[in-house]
């Protein structure tokens, strides 16, 4: 083979070896750019998927947005402490207003089976709760969010010397005792039958603010009412307390209603009052833990 012959070979060799090197070089660019656009696809979805999520979140939040006026039919002993929660969840969701209405529990359930419009009930013991439970009237399963314990209110000072439950039946001494279909009259039967004392008080009120009020008035020289009462009267009584208080402790439960015409706002009232929030002012009220 002549020179001129080996020369061309080799030529025609690099030529060869030139092309193959610029298919690979076109087949990576390519890859290349397929990898890029998926990556820039992903990352777009990536986004489409944050802001839809966001928006989603977004439309939750404003949907669950609280409005209107939260109705709740509560134990008088419960008007302090509910209305300190009442003030705090207006503030914590604007556009809201709650509305009490305190009494005997035995009155307020009677008005709400009775058909009274109302969001929430506290009863001050299973017992009157269990009136609105049987006639339907709750919704869900009423739950124990505190618990309360009686303590004997005297006059300032204590001029009668009361010391004891025994004492109140003193001759000549008026004591004032809660209805005995209340529950705070009922857990005050409960203590005297406990002691095996019989006890004749100069009334029966309504509910345990009116017997406070006997006392504060200087109506009456005692009245057996809860400890978380005797504590909002501040200086206007002083408090006795009695050992036989621990064998009738009530508990109070809260539950939604059926009829309730803010559902959402009931629900979360509730879990206010049931939240280490809540359960901070009850307890500084004098309520006693569930």
């Amino acid at each position: 083979m002549t020179r001129t012959a080996r020369r061309t070979r080799r030529t025609r060799r690099t030529l060869r070896t030139l092309q193959v090197a610029g298919a690979g070089a076109a087949a990576l660019l390519a890859l290349s750019a397929c990898s890029s656009s998926d990556d820039d696809t992903s990352a777009s979805s990536s986004a489409k998927s944050d802001s839809s999520a966001s928006a989603s979140s977004a439309s939750a939040s404003s949907a669950d947005k609280l409005s209107g006026t939260v109705t709740v039919f509560a134990a008088a002993s419960l008007k302090e402490s509910f209305t300190t929660l009442g003030e705090q969840f207006e503030k914590e969701h604007p556009g809201t207003k709650v509305t009490f209405s305190f009494g005997g529990s035995d009155s307020l359930a009677a008005s709400i089976t009775g058909g009274a419009p109302a969001d929430v009930f506290a009863s001050a013991s299973p017992k009157t709760m269990k009136i609105v439970t049987d006639a339907g009237d709750t919704s869900g399963t009423p739950a124990t969010f505190v618990r309360n314990e009686l303590e004997i209110a005297t006059l300032p000072g204590n001029p009668d010397g009361i010391a004891s439950l025994k004492d109140l039946t003193k001759s000549g001494l008026k004591v004032v005792l809660c209805d005995k279909e209340v529950p705070c009259g009922a857990a005050a039967q409960k203590a005297l039958d406990a002691s095996k004392l019989k006890l004749t008080p100069v009334s029966y009120e309504q509910d345990v603010k009116a017997a406070l009020t006997k006392v504060e008035l200087k109506e009456a020289d005692a009245a057996v009412v809860y400890k978380t009462d005797v504590r909002a009267a501040g200086d206007k009584v002083e408090g006795v307390e009695f050992p036989e208080s621990a064998d009738a402790v009530n508990d109070y439960p809260i539950a939604s209603l059926k009829a309730a015409q803010n559902t959402e706002g009931a629900e979360a009232f509730i879990a206010l009052v049931r939240s280490a929030e809540g359960q901070k002012v009850l307890t500084g009220a004098g309520f006693l833990k569930p």
